[in-house]
């Protein structure tokens, strides 16, 4: 199989037109394939609040109640990806929207977790790799909203999380997880490269918290998966390389 990556891009950022149109313009810019998944975590917010419904998470994931659901749905499967597609399209990217539900395209159920309930927050449980595959090898760019097809209901699945199946089914040389950092920060240094038992002592000594946590396990599962490498980094990081850098344990 040929070179393949999957970049996974923040919500936090996409409300800035020059941040996405600076994206678009460095996806533009690979000689690689690749498949984009893109969160959406402070839009979903805002319009949450604007509802009357405080935001919950647990170890940094939303905790996704009946009404939230319909907001993450409406937020991720509409005006994100559609901003998402129309700044790679205009960049000149063949960019394709669409979520895990279509096609059946990612499986999910219901996250588990010791204290919360979590609602229709989910976990991926498949990814229809050849999907992604068959629009690739057309020259198409997916564009993923991390919107996933359960049994008897959709879920919200954190984008790390989905960016990290994906990358896993399609045996992706890349993993790139955008950040609004250039990548981890330990001891007020940008680790070059961590192992999971680092990640996983600096995670019970706080120095790794709150939102990082699902990316550095999402980072850690992707290469479980099946992923050569995945990386933490910011926008001058996939354009130019850099970040903190995560492989296998030979």
């Amino acid at each position: 199989m040929a070179k393949l990556i999957v970049v996974k891009i923040s919500g936090h950022e996409l409300d800035d037109p020059a941040y996405l149109a600076e994206f678009a313009s460095i996806v533009a810019g690979l000689h690689t394939p690749a498949v984009i998944v893109h969160g959406g975590g402070k839009s979903i917010s805002s319009v949450q609040e604007q509802m009357g419904i405080t935001p919950r998470y647990a170890d940094g994931v939303r905790i996704t109640d009946a009404e939230s659901l319909v907001v993450v749905e409406m937020v991720l499967r509409g005006l994100v990806n559609t901003t998402v597609v129309s700044a790679l399209v205009k960049a000149g990217v063949e960019a394709q929207g669409m979520s895990g539900v279509d096609r059946g395209l990612i499986k999910a159920e219901k996250m588990l977790h010791a204290s919360e309930d979590m609602g229709f927050t989910g976990i991926v449980t498949a990814v229809r790799a050849d999907v992604l595959m068959d629009m690739v090898d057309q020259g198409v760019t997916p564009v993923i909203a991390p919107v996933s097809l359960g049994h008897e209901s959709v879920y919200n699945v954190n984008a790390d999380q989905v960016a990290a199946a994906v990358a896993g089914a399609l045996d992706a040389d890349r993993l790139y997880l955008i950040s609004n950092v250039p990548g981890v920060l330990v001891n007020g240094m940008i680790a070059p490269s961590l192992t999971s038992e680092q990640v996983e002592s600096l995670i019970l000594e706080g120095t790794i918290f709150g939102g990082m946590i699902p990316k550095v396990r999402s980072a850690l599962d992707a290469l479980q998966n099946g992923a050569k490498r995945a990386v933490i980094t910011n926008l001058d990081g996939l354009k130019m390389g850099g970040g903190t850098v995560f492989t296998p344990v030979s």
